[in-house]
């Protein structure tokens, strides 16, 4: 959980109502079932969307019970999206913790997936919203187009705009969606709807920019996997793109760009180290991610000052500042 400031006892509380009932979405079926997703809750995560979901129906007076189904469905949407995308990474460590796919053929792993998938569409469904149905079902096409593009066009990005474009499939997506759908929900007007939604857009880049420079320079038994993870499977992230930017004669830089990638492993490791060290190149990633967390607390401004507009504030600067 967020540690930075202390959450509300009552928005904690309908935390612990939203694991229980993510929990409770197994009871009656398989044990693995049971069992894989107790795994998954107990590995940890800061529970960021149920918790803007949560604020933002604090704050704007919205329903409790609505929202908890609300934050139950996109948390275990993002729980599914994790299993899937471990398996084809072939990831075996998620936050430090075994993943599913490190101790189950590939079978089983997917249809775990499945199973969380079409459970988080239930409690969507149990919203009784059916325009939040609709943006579930668009977000969950949108991270999945996303996916395949990576698989199929291949992971190398050359410039901001295809980065952009993925961290928003990958991850801003489903904040933008957690914030949009909150709105809905508290019945606020479609000016202020587009004002949260804003706020999960500009929340949920930060927040991917800041993993990817964790990337670099995170310590790996806090970010729960190795440093260099993104660089050795292909992907080439914000800190990267500006130090290939700014030196573009490096050798390394010259194979990434030429080949679409590097495949020997001491250019791997001199590439992370360079950027790991470049102070330059970490303030800039930096400055990029505070700028879209200062374009997220601008679109709270207009509404009246209580202590759940304050958290959400908080947690914009605690996205920017984060070491794990």
């Amino acid at each position: 959980m967020i540690s930075t400031f202390q959450i509300p006892s009552d928005v904690q509380e309908q935390i612990s109502l939203v694991e229980e009932r993510m929990l409770h979405q197994t009871a009656g079926y398989h044990a693995q079932l049971e069992a894989a997703l107790h795994q998954l809750l107990a590995s940890g995560g800061k529970r960021m969307r149920p918790l803007l979901i949560l604020l933002i129906g604090k704050m704007c007076a919205g329903p409790q019970e609505e929202l908890i189904n609300l934050a139950s469905s996109i948390e275990l949407l993002h729980t599914a999206t994790l299993v899937h995308d471990d398996l084809i990474d072939g990831s075996s460590l998620r936050r430090g913790v075994p993943t599913l796919n490190s101790h189950w053929n590939a079978a089983p792993t997917v249809l775990t997936g499945d199973f969380l998938f079409s459970k988080a569409a239930s409690l969507a469904a149990a919203t009784n919203d059916l325009e939040v149905i609709k943006l579930f079902s668009k977000t969950l096409a949108i991270i999945v187009n996303g996916e395949l593009g990576q698989l199929f066009d291949g992971p190398y990005n050359s410039s901001l705009e295809d980065y952009y474009q993925r961290i928003y499939a990958k991850t801003a997506s489903l904040f933008e969606t957690s914030t949009r759908s909150a709105a809905i929900l508290s019945r606020v007007s479609e000016e202020n709807i587009e004002r949260l939604a804003r706020f999960g857009y500009s929340l949920g880049i930060a927040f991917q920019i800041i993993d990817d420079l964790l990337d670099y320079v995170g310590d790996a038994t806090q970010v729960g996997k190795p440093v260099g993870s993104d660089l050795r499977q292909g992907l080439i992230t914000l800190p990267m793109l500006l130090f290939i930017q700014a030196y573009p004669e490096t050798g390394f830089v010259k194979t990434l760009v030429a080949h679409r990638g590097l495949s020997n492993e001491n250019e791997m490791e001199e590439a992370i180290r360079a950027i790991g060290s470049n102070k330059s190149i970490i303030q800039q990633t930096l400055g990029e991610a505070q700028k879209f967390v200062d374009q997220a607390k601008e679109a709270l401004l207009p509404f009246a000052e209580s202590d759940a507009k304050r958290n959400l504030l908080m947690i914009a600067d605690f996205t920017a500042q984060r070491t794990v």
